[in-house]
């Protein structure tokens, strides 16, 4: 995998749909007026346009927009800990559980290779998935949370590849990002239903409620659209990442093609206690199973089968994904000894190879 022009391509990908989000929440604003113009013109009265109609219109708009985005950013301030606790998460437990030591093991290695503090080890007990998510706003609060499936079903290796692409969006800000364009969603939407309010009145309320409703939701349509594209895009950059710090493409690509068979046999469905929060989706290594008709456009993550052979430059078969046995880490050490023919992380990764 050539990690770094993934990278690359992935950020200016990325800047391309920011300014796209800026344009679309001008041209909702511009097509709030022209809506609201049109409904005033077609009214049978013929009166003269009121004064200040531009300005109000504008004005009211973008305090939906940014007054909105305020208030569901300022919601999700309170931090990753709370977050995850929120979804049913549990600080992880090192001294009574293997796997748990295991995964904060694995947590201090990676975090010393690629030089960023440690963020908080948590697990998801109910959730017998393999998924993962990071949350926060920076290093204070920050936190990882595994589910009990990637802890059972997941070999060392594979467990550094999910670990290192859940240190990616905390190194790269991803989670504050999703944050913002979440708030800015929001407040798209906001529009949407404040013309749905003046839907509810008689008169010339409906008449022009119904002006912005139509432009409100196409904003909001929009909004959603480019918020999973850009979700999309660092899901990609947090792939490619992982693949440069842990050096290896079967670590992460183990962990997907894994999550392939399980999807395949449906098995863990029913297991994904906690993930269906609507605040959790764009944060989780793959997002939970959805149909419709808009689905793959909506989607806050690329295909699995799209990401993994990114990974390894062709197609890939899934993995037989069941529980493993999980060796006690060697006391005294907070490196374990690697498997038969693996190249410990150390040896894989240098912080200055370019």
């Amino acid at each position: 995998m050539r990690f770094w022009q993934h990278q690359d391509s992935a950020r200016a990908q990325t800047r391309r749909l920011l300014w796209a989000f800026a344009l679309a929440v001008l041209l909702l604003v511009l097509g709030v007026h022209g809506a609201l113009l049109l409904a005033w013109w077609l009214l049978p009265l013929q009166l003269p346009l009121p004064a200040g109609f531009l300005a109000v219109n504008v004005g009211v708009t973008l305090l939906l927009v940014l007054g909105g985005c305020w208030v569901e950013t300022d919601s999700l301030r309170a931090g990753g800990l709370h977050l995850a606790r929120r979804v049913g998460a549990r600080e992880a437990r090192p001294s009574v559980s293997h796997a748990e030591q295991r995964l904060c093991n694995v947590l201090d290695e990676l975090c010393i290779a690629a030089h960023m503090p440690r963020p908080a080890p948590m697990v998801l007990p109910r959730a017998q998935a393999i998924n993962a998510f990071a949350a926060g706003w920076d290093a204070q609060d920050a936190v990882l949370a595994v589910t009990q499936g990637a802890l059972d079903c997941l070999t060392r290796e594979e467990l550094q590849g999910l670990v290192a692409h859940e240190l990616s969006h905390l190194h790269e800000g991803d989670t504050r990002l999703n944050m913002q364009l979440a708030g800015m969603c929001f407040g798209l939407e906001l529009v949407y239903h404040f013309g749905q309010t003046l839907r509810e009145r008689r008169g010339l309320a409906w008449w022009f409620g119904s002006a912005v409703v139509l432009a409100g939701s196409a904003g909001w349509l929009a909004g959603r659209l480019l918020k999973a594209a850009v979700s999309r895009q660092r899901e990609y950059l947090a792939d490619a990442r992982a693949v440069q710090w842990t050096r290896s493409r079967d670590g992460l690509g183990g962990v997907l093609r894994k999550i392939m068979d399980e999807r395949r046999q449906q098995a863990r469905a029913a297991g994904s206690g906690g993930l269906e929060h609507p605040a959790l989706q764009h944060m989780l290594l793959v997002d939970l199973p959805r149909s419709g008709r808009w689905a793959r456009h909506l989607d806050s993550h690329p295909g699995l089968a799209e990401r993994v052979q990114r990974i390894y430059g062709r197609p890939m078969q899934p993995l037989p994904c069941q529980r493993l046995p999980v060796a006690p880490e060697p006391a005294g050490r907070s490196t374990p000894a690697a498997a038969p023919g693996a190249v410990p992380l150390a040896a894989r990764y240098d912080p200055y190879a370019g």
